[in-house]
């Protein structure tokens, strides 16, 4: 008997979210994560500054990289 005969039809939320990210990946392609990832690196990049803009120390790269 395999998992999801014991489960009867109940699934894993590590086994929903791959099953999710296959479908995302079938649905929408590369271009689609290339996208979102690129999106999430500007947000990245905006908030830094804000902290840094912020006068939060221990924000710039210079000081997270010990230079």
């Amino acid at each position: 008997m395999n998992r999801s005969q014991q489960n009867q039809g109940n699934m894993t939320v590590q086994e929903a979210g791959r099953k999710g990210g296959e479908t995302t990946s079938r649905t929408h392609g590369r271009e689609f994560y290339q996208e979102i990832g690129h999106k999430g690196g500007q947000k990245v990049r905006e908030l830094i500054r804000k902290g840094e803009e912020a006068g939060g120390e221990g924000t710039s790269r210079s000081n997270r990289r010990g230079m």
